[in-house]
């Protein structure tokens, strides 16, 4: 029905003020939604996006620290080439889902499309709320690593200066609230994330090679290709190892940004999943030599993990270029792309809190749901998401290792959100559904089974401390910040959520409505079908 039969109710040709059909709208027609958002994106701004917010090097240069003291430079050289392997099959499960459902919703509205009819409101509704809350951690961790980059660079060039939680916090703050700015304009976004693609290339390819050439001594290949160093305090260097994998996750999440943009790029069904692909794909090469690249260029491994700046790169880089001036241009390079990737995590975690809104998945869904009509954003899911984050960084303020664990937090929760919709995939029959042009077929197949598997080992083995003995300041307190969210999804959906959210009835009730108002309209002399979804 849908489509087809809106087709069929479209104005017959002869009419002069007819207007063409958007295939795109129309496809979004039949899942039950309007057209809200303009296809402003092309796949290069989409991939900006996608880039921008993974950005691996990026992320392996924030939590490098923690890579050299779980594994050392063996962790980052074989642990990226072991989470690559894995986020190929991550995207590949989420690429074949964007491709034949493609929806600014993702892997809620794939839960919902896919579970069984008894269980599907509430493994989509489950699913929006994990993703939801991970796009949240994500941001404020990238946040707090801006924070702290900043104001280390002030304490190398101020060796007197003794960094308090509050210093971080404040730059923090800032930084957040310059990059919701960022994303307040809808017509610049797609120019911003083309921006900060190159913006990251650049920078990569500068400290990639500035750093090495300049470097006083280097380190050899076989400190780099075959050192393991264990300062964790576990007594098994495999526990060690994949406590640091958390380091080399990080710099490989958020792979389902680009699914959120799926009403915001023409033919979502194959730009999207060239976007997800092509993300891992960059972050891979990115990842992979700007880690060799740096372990070569190591000259006081223990000055770096102890610096006074806490930013071990930062330290690192004054290692390598001798003086405070060439060590923050090269941080300042890394701080650029920060922005960037704060900026599209920002419009990452705001889609998702408008596309969730406008299946009543949050509270104040009536507001979240709004597309400002000039802006051409939903501002006020924008700011809502924005203030979340302001928030969560306060708790560093209290607690180092408890913001810390939301690091941990923010990977297995996407990873629990993309495992739903794939269950509900492979309880139904992967052949099921009408497949998109991004089909794997049993290559396919294996790739779920691998996401399954790594989600269930994540959710186990990164609720592991991160050192041993664990004590109240260095305990993993990922498993808080689960019980957290669980409890607030559980009260929400016990007072509001079991009634209120729209699932698929609701949805398909909409798409008769659409269709019966277009059958009404294509009978009017001078109607056009111009209307708002259609």
């Amino acid at each position: 029905m849908a489509a087809d039969d809106i087709k069929k109710a479209s104005p017959p040709d002869s009419l002069s003020n007819s207007k063409p059909v958007d295939e795109d709208a129309l496809k979004l027609a039949e899942m039950g939604y309007t057209q809200d958002m303009k296809r402003n994106f092309t796949v290069w701004s989409v991939l900006g996006v996608g880039f921008s917010l993974t950005n691996s090097w990026f992320g392996i240069s924030l939590a490098m620290v923690t890579g050299i003291n779980s594994g050392g430079p063996a962790l980052l050289v074989y642990g990226i080439i072991l989470i690559c392997l894995i986020s190929i099959c991550v995207g590949i499960s989420l690429s074949e889902l964007a491709s034949a459902l493609p929806n600014a919703g993702g892997q809620y509205f794939w839960a919902n499309e896919l579970a069984p009819k008894k269980y599907a409101n509430f493994a989509s509704y489950l699913t929006g709320w994990f993703a939801w809350a991970g796009s949240i951690f994500t941001s404020a961790s990238v946040a707090l690593g801006m924070g702290a980059a900043v104001v280390g660079c002030w304490q190398l060039t101020h060796p007197d200066f003794v960094i308090e939680p509050y210093h971080v916090v404040v730059a923090y703050q800032l930084i957040n609230f310059l990059t919701f700015f960022l994303n307040c304009y809808g017509r610049i976004l797609p120019v911003l994330a083309t921006c900060t693609l190159y913006i990251s290339l650049v920078s990569f390819a500068v400290i990639l090679i500035t750093v090495p050439a300049k470097a006083p001594t280097h380190e050899s290949a076989k400190f780099v290709f075959a050192t393991f160093i264990n300062s964790t305090g576990w007594p098994q260097n495999g526990i060690a190892f994949i406590v640091g994998l958390i380091n080399c996750n990080w710099a490989f999440a958020c792979l389902d940004c680009a699914t959120h943009l799926a009403e915001e790029v023409p033919r979502p069904e194959k730009m999207i999943p060239i976007a997800i692909m092509g993300t891992v794909a960059i972050g891979f090469v990115t990842a992979w030599f700007f880690s060799i690249s740096m372990m070569f260029s190591l000259s006081d491994l223990g000055g770096v993990t102890n610096t006074s700046t806490l930013v071990p790169i930062l330290q690192l880089f004054y290692q390598a270029i001798g003086n405070y001036a060439g060590a923050i241009v090269l941080e300042s390079l890394i701080i650029a792309t920060g922005i960037g990737c704060l900026a599209a995590s920002h419009t990452w975690q705001s889609r998702l809190c408008w596309s969730f809104a406008r299946d009543r998945g949050i509270p104040g869904h009536q507001f979240l749901r709004k597309v400002h009509p000039t802006l051409g954003v939903p501002v006020i899911a924008h700011g809502v998401s924005c203030f979340i984050v302001a928030c969560v960084g306060l708790l560093y303020l209290g607690s180092y290792a408890a913001f810390n664990s939301m690091v941990a937090a923010c990977i297995v929760l996407l990873y629990v959100s993309y495992s739903i919709p794939v269950v509900a995939l492979l309880v139904r029959g992967r052949n099921s559904i009408r497949h998109g042009p991004f089909w794997f077929g049993p290559i396919g197949l294996l790739a779920n089974c691998v996401l399954l598997a790594w989600t269930l080992f994540t959710i186990i083995m990164y609720s592991f401390p991160y050192y041993y003995p664990a004590t109240a300041n260095n305990m993993n307190y990922v498993s808080a910040v689960y019980a957290v969210v669980i409890f607030i999804i559980a009260v929400d959906w016990l007072a509001r959520g079991k009634k209120q959210y729209r699932g698929q009835t609701d949805r398909k009730e909409a798409i008769n409505e659409m269709v019966r108002k277009a059958s009404v309209v294509s009978y009017r002399p001078g109607s056009s079908m111009a209307g708002p979804g259609v």
